[in-house]
């Protein structure tokens, strides 16, 4: 082309120029390069950094998976628990956990221990078998399972590979939180056609009852298992959140050291892999079933079941023998570290006591009396100083019409003076009740009722007849009858009327039982759990050499926990071939009581009514322990709760229990205990929130009937028997079920009658009802933990 020799192309032809293509020719040819190409890493911006944030993600994404890997299936890590899980009372769990460990084991054979370490697969596992029928059994062992392996029968009809005990197992496996699972069909026929079909038919009747990516893979002969253990070893386990946030050992030996020095007591010995994460020899621990305990010691010992490639032949007896455990590494607890063992408060019998006011009390209370001079109040006649602290004082006459109040006690009574000498419109709107007074009407108000001159049989006789008419009817299930002999105003003495449920304050520190002194509350409830938490990963992620109290995860450790109760460590001495015995550590401050509020659900297999304060057993997480729950209806919205008498099906409900601290969220299995039957799975939740200041209130509603009606005043009986019934009770507004309110004017004759005033006309057949409200709180369990009794 030219001269220069230099090769110039067309120029790329774009719609709108860009602000350096259109500045280009105010540039020589020797700075063009430069302004057309800028250089520099300030032009990427916001860009380069959000590739970076990218990159740094994906690389910890990918450290945690290889963390998760290792940890789950290194040479270093626990042995993996394979549960064997029947579906029905007709699998053969025996000759399957044969095949298995013979599988695994390295000489073929089969060995006593339920746990091997097979060099071929390069893996280490503890299989159990769950026993069909023992429902607690099966629950603890799926705790602390990393695979479950459901196993069917071919045999059976098609319909029926499931049967009631494995649907309620399966029930109960959900609420807990399933960790990663296969389905095992055995009995298949030989010939490959039909065996292949048959299988097919098995899956897909069993495919609704299990999540998306479970197996359905044969098990009948040596292959099939090869390929299942294959599988086995290259899945990624999958287990439940709560599992991971707290260190655990599963039992493998249990022993016991007597101390002539500590009577009924003991130190129990519990060998076994720790799992999940790092342990303190300054934790305390709980032990399933018995309660919460200290360590006086813990013992790394030499790991029974190496996974080696050259692995000697042992026996075991070897293995069992006590005395070839080589003790590596032995840790004792800092008696300023430690954390002490608290579980109930103590309460100090003179803390509320009163004392003597300070001089600036009494100065400011003499203050306070001079400038506000006492007023004379309008009362009517009879009244006590407790019945008048209900009315309120009135106050000029057109704030009280047009006004609402804040008085958080039902009072409806507002100024009867007032209302005496005129009349005024009633209106009815979402605040304030206007009554009307209709004395100008020709109508005796004090005309002595009908069945004044009744015997006592006679009235009651009266009674229960109109209870019965309108018992069909009944749509509130909080109606109580008053009785007849004893004032309502004892009967009902702890309850109170509430103007609005929604709106109307309740002190929750008022009153409050004496079990509450033995309790223990957080200010910030989301704060601490926080602290806590960030605590534990703390101690988690720091190196093995900058904590000598620490035990890492996989080693093979006893831990020595002391004081014991001899009874609980030999009934657990006993059940340790059979059943999995559980010891996990505890996070800060969950040794500690105080007011569980559970989210919970009735099962709807179990049809038998649950009562309020009735003695159940509440599984939360690792711990199990035994609780007498108050029921509430669950709504958020509210900062009040209605109790519930039962749990009701269909629908979730708040359970408040007192219990062992535990954070949230961890999840709940109810069990219904009874002395001649075995535990029957009852509800299912989770563990909500730990609110001792909730408040759940007990709602009555006492009935009465209109016997004569003129217009929006009624002549209303059967609420209560005496006057002075009606006098206590006047300031609460009543109601009726066709939708009207109104109030209590004054009481009518000598058996309870009373006149009422509403915001409409009443209906003859109409119900009038009372809103009465106490405060509900669950009940101190007499015992806590089963295995104690």
């Amino acid at each position: 082309m030219g001269g220069s020799g230099v090769q110039v192309n067309k120029a790329h032809k774009a719609r709108v120029s860009s602000k350096s293509s259109r500045n280009i020719h105010k540039t020589s040819l020797q700075d063009k390069g430069r302004i057309s190409k800028p250089e520099g890493n300030h032009v990427k911006g916001a860009k380069a950094a959000r590739l970076q944030r990218a990159k740094m993600v994906r690389e910890q994404k990918r450290a945690a998976v290889l963390k998760e890997k290792r940890e789950s299936g290194g040479l270093s890590s626990a042995p993996r628990v394979i549960v064997l899980f029947p579906l029905s009372a007709s699998v053969d769990l025996n000759s399957l956990g044969e095949d298995v460990l013979k599988l695994l084991s390295t000489d073929g054979d089969v060995t006593s221990s339920s746990t091997v370490a097979s060099s071929e697969y390069k893996l280490r596992a503890t299989v159990l078998k769950a026993p069909h029928g023992d429902l607690l059994t099966c629950m603890e062992m799926a705790k602390v399972a990393d695979l479950i392996a459901f196993v069917a029968s071919a045999n059976e009809d098609i319909s029926s590979l499931i049967d009631s005990f494995g649907s309620q197992c399966l029930s109960v496996l959900r609420s807990i939180g399933l960790p990663s699972t296969a389905v095992l069909i055995r009995d298949l026929p030989s010939e490959l056609k039909k065996k292949n079909k048959l299988k097919k038919m098995c899956a897909s009747r069993l495919a609704s009852e299990f999540p998306k990516d479970c197996n359905f893979d044969p098990a009948d002969t040596r292959d099939e298992l090869h390929q299942f253990m294959g599988l086995l070893k290259a899945q990624r386990l999958s287990i439940p959140h709560w599992r991971k946030q707290r260190p655990y050992v599963v039992a493998q030996k249990v022993g016991m050291l007597v101390d002539d020095t500590t009577p009924g007591k003991c130190t129990l010995l519990l060998s076994g892999y720790l799992r999940a994460r790092k342990l303190s020899v300054n934790q305390l621990v709980h032990v399933t079933g018995v309660g919460d305990f200290q360590l006086s010691k813990v013992e790394v010992l030499k790991d029974p079941f190496p996974l080696l490639n050259e692995r000697r032949k042992q026996t075991s007896m070897e293995l069992d023998d006590s005395h070839d455990e080589e003790v590596l590494r032995s840790l004792v607890p800092d008696p300023m570290k430690q954390e002490p063992l608290v579980t109930e408060n103590t309460p100090d019998p003179l803390e509320g006591e009163q004392t003597w006011p300070t001089e600036a009390e009494m100065a400011e209370a003499d203050s306070n009396q001079k400038q506000g001079k006492p007023k004379k109040r309008s009362l009517p006649l009879g009244t006590s100083e407790y019945q008048a602290a209900w009315i309120i004082d009135e106050i000029d006459e057109e704030d009280s019409d047009n006004g609402d109040s804040d008085d958080d006690r039902m009072v409806l009574d507002r100024g009867e003076d007032q209302y005496s000498n005129q009349d005024q419109d009633f209106e009815d709107d979402k605040e304030t009740l206007y009554v009307q007074d209709m004395d100008n009407e020709t109508h005796n108000d004090s005309e002595m009722m009908d069945d004044e001159n009744l015997t006592r049989e006679q009235y009651e006789d009266q009674i229960k007849k109109i209870k019965e008419a309108h018992a069909e009817d009944e749509e509130f299930p909080d109606e109580v009858e008053t009785p007849i002999d004893q004032p309502a105003r004892k009967r009902f003495a702890k309850y109170r009327g509430l103007k609005s449920f929604r709106t109307s304050p309740w002190d929750p520190n008022e009153s409050l039982p004496q079990d509450y002194a033995r309790i223990f509350a957080f200010d910030n409830v989301a704060r601490t759990q926080k602290l806590v938490l960030k605590q534990a990963l703390k101690m988690e992620e720091e190196e093995e050499e900058s904590r000598d109290d620490c035990v890492p995860t996989g080693s093979y450790v006893r831990l020595h926990i002391k004081e014991v109760p001899l009874v609980a460590a030999s009934k657990l001495s006993s059940i340790v071939s059979t059943k999995p015995i559980i010891a996990f550590g505890l996070l800060q401050h969950e040794s500690k009581m105080s007011v569980l509020r559970f989210s919970l659900k009735k099962y709807d297999g179990y049809e038998d009514p649950i009562k309020t304060k009735e003695e159940l057993m509440f599984h939360v997480g690792f711990r199990q322990f035994v609780a007498r729950p108050v029921f509430s209806t669950d709504n958020i919205s509210l900062d009040k709760q209605v109790m519930e008498r039962f749990l009701h099906p269909g629908r979730f409900s708040l359970a408040s229990v007192y219990g062992p601290i535990s954070f949230p969220s961890l999840p709940l299995v109810v069990l219904k205990i009874s002395d001649a039957d075995a535990p029957a799975f009852a509800a299912f939740g989770s563990l909500k929130s730990i609110e001792p200041s909730k408040i759940v209130l007990k709602k009555i509603i006492l009935t009465g009937y209109p016997q004569r009606v003129s217009k929006m005043k009624a002549s209303v009986r059967y609420m209560f028997h005496q006057p002075e019934d009606v006098r206590w009770f006047k300031p609460v507004e009543v109601w009726t079920k066709c939708g009207r309110r109104g109030r209590v004017k004054e009481p009518l004759g000598t058996h309870g009658a009373m006149k009422c005033i509403f915001n409409g006309v009443v209906q003859q057949h109409d119900v009038v009802c009372m809103n009465l409200y106490k405060r509900a709180y669950p009940k101190w369990p007499e015992r806590m933990y089963p295995q104690l009794l």
